[in-house]
């Protein structure tokens, strides 16, 4: 149930999908491609900010993306989103990766990212988005965390002379 003035709860944005990684997604060695893990995660996390803001999202950043450990052929691919953060108009959602070796069960985190999307009409205009409210000790932590990334990023946009939204 969501919270009062249309704020959201951050279990209604969490999403997980799950993927069978076969030849197709793998390179000679075997390792899957670094582009099929992004385009996952971009998907996963539109997911989270369309279930958040109920309205079209873009992908308006991906931070940056560190490949802990190789993915293999073979591996299932576990990708579990949430919304972080929520501003006028944008959402930050995080990514987590897990792999599962089907045939021991081993599971291992692989990476984690933080993307940011935008709400969009249907001329592609950013639109406000309802407000989201932690209430775990994690999601708390998660929502600060995030809103101080924000900052940097914006500062960031700031000096480069990039406009904010």
């Amino acid at each position: 149930m969501s919270p009062g003035n249309g704020a959201r709860a951050v279990h209604e944005t969490q999403h997980e999908t799950a993927q069978l990684m076969m030849p197709q997604h793998a390179n000679v060695l075997g390792h899957v491609f670094g582009g099929v893990v992004l385009s996952m995660m971009d998907t996963t996390a539109a997911v989270s900010a369309i279930r958040h803001a109920r309205l079209a999202c873009v992908t308006v950043s991906v931070d940056r993306v560190d490949f802990r450990e190789p993915i293999h052929m073979g591996d299932l691919v576990i990708m579990k989103s949430s919304v972080n953060f929520v501003g006028r108009t944008s959402m930050e959602i995080g990514v987590r990766v897990e792999t599962e070796n089907l045939l021991t069960g081993l599971r291992r985190h692989t990476n984690s990212c933080y993307l940011t999307f935008v709400a969009v009409d249907r001329n592609g205009r950013p639109v406000p988005v309802p407000p989201l409210t932690p209430e775990t000790p994690e999601e708390i932590r998660r929502y600060n965390a995030a809103k101080q990334r924000r900052e940097r990023r914006l500062q960031e946009r700031i000096s480069e002379g990039r406009s904010e939204r």
